[in-house]
C-alpha cells in the first residue's frame, strides 16, 4: 500500500481501510491525532507530574492500546474514533495519576494548596476548541474535528510561537512569566502570540470553510 498523505479530510477514509482490514491504514490514522491527544493530555495530567513524566508518553501509551483494541471497535466515523481514543487516554491519565502521585506523597510532606489553573477568556477561547462537548452529536462532531485540525496546526508553527501560545493559553502563564521562562522581553513573547494565533486563526478559518462546504455537498 502506498505512502499516505494524511488530512483532516482524509482520515475518514483511512479509518474505512482500517475496519476492512489494512494494517498499513491504522497507524497513519492514529498518527494524524496525536497532536490533537498531546494538547488534552498535557491539559490534564497534574502540574505536580509534569517534571516526572511527559504527554507525549500518555498518548504513546494510548496509541499502543488503540492498537491491540481497534479489533474490538465498532464506531463507523471520525467522531466516535476520536471519543474513543479520549476515554483510553483518560483512563490511563487516571492511572498514571494514581500511581505516581501515591508515589509523590510517600516520599514527600503532604502538599495543602490545591491544584488551581489560571484560567482567562482568552484561554478559555482556545481551550474550548480542544473540548469535546456540544448540544448535540453534529456539533460534538464539528468541535472534534476543529480540535484535531487546530491541534495539529499548532505543532506547525514555529517553535517560539507554538511554546508561546501553550504557555498562555493550556497553562494560565502571565506575559511576565512567559517572558521569563522564554528568555524574552513581554513585548517579544506578546508579538510572538500575536502573530500564532493570526496562524491559527487562518487554519481555523480555512478548516470552518472546506467544513461547510462538505456539509453542502
Amino acid at each position: 500500500m502506498g505512502d499516505f498523505a494524511v488530512t483532516i479530510f482524509d482520515s475518514a477514509k483511512l479509518l474505512a481501510l482500517a475496519q476492512s482490514g489494512d494494517k498499513e491504514a491504522l497507524g497513519p490514522l492514529l498518527d494524524h491525532f496525536r497532536p490533537y491527544l498531546i494538547v488534552i493530555a498535557h491539559r490534564q495530567l497534574d502540574d505536580r507530574l509534569k517534571g516526572r513524566l511527559d504527554a507525549t508518553d500518555v498518548v504513546q501509551t494510548t496509541f499502543l492500546e488503540a492498537h491491540r483494541d481497534f479489533p474490538s471497535f465498532r464506531g463507523q466515523d471520525i467522531n466516535t474514533l476520536l471519543s474513543w481514543l479520549r476515554n483510553i487516554l483518560h483512563n490511563n491519565i487516571e492511572t498514571t495519576h494514581q500511581r505516581h502521585l501515591v508515589a509523590l506523597k510517600r516520599s514527600a510532606k503532604r502538599e495543602t494548596s490545591g491544584h488551581v489553573q489560571a484560567a482567562s477568556s482568552e484561554q478559555e477561547s482556545i481551550v474550548n476548541w480542544i473540548a469535546s462537548d456540544g448540544s448535540s452529536p453534529s456539533q460534538r462532531a464539528m468541535r472534534d474535528e476543529a480540535a484535531a485540525s487546530l491541534a495539529i496546526s499548532l505543532t506547525q508553527l514555529p517553535d517560539t510561537q507554538s511554546e508561546a501560545i501553550r504557555f498562555r493559553y493550556m497553562e494560565g502563564l502571565s506575559l511576565r512569566d512567559i517572558a521569563e521562562k522564554m528568555d524574552k522581553t513581554e513585548m517579544a513573547v506578546a508579538g510572538l502570540l500575536k502573530r500564532g494565533l493570526k496562524s491559527l486563526r487562518v487554519d481555523l478559518a480555512a478548516f470552518q470553510s472546506s467544513a461547510e462546504v462538505r456539509q453542502v455537498s
